[in-house]
């Protein structure tokens, strides 16, 4: 998706460049941008062809993440402190930014 819109925006530019256009350039972009669009936004068939198989959860609660500690340098007085997400799993998502400060 990235490298069409990068095609048409360079073509776009050519193209209003050449004919001395800026409306002609924004058709053009526009364009572009409304058939990447149309090509990868809809769930084609052929973006199905070999679906990934994720893990399912009861599977993942087998296998906890293991346990990350507070870890200090030597040299230096700055201590490194992990995420709290990171130590306690089964904290509330809402609540990892008020614990990781």
């Amino acid at each position: 998706m990235q490298i069409m819109l990068l095609v048409f925006a360079v073509t776009a530019f050519v193209a209003g460049y050449v004919l001395g256009s800026f409306q002609m350039m924004v058709l053009v972009y526009a364009g572009g941008v409304t058939l990447t669009g149309l090509i990868t936004i809809p769930n084609w068939p052929f973006f199905n062809r070999h679906p990934l198989n994720w893990l399912d959860p009861s599977e993942a609660e087998k296998h906890p993440k293991p346990q990350v500690t507070v870890s200090s340098k030597k040299k230096g007085s700055k201590k490194t402190i992990e995420p709290a997400h990171r130590l306690d799993p089964s904290l509330p998502t809402a609540n990892l930014v008020t614990l990781a400060r």
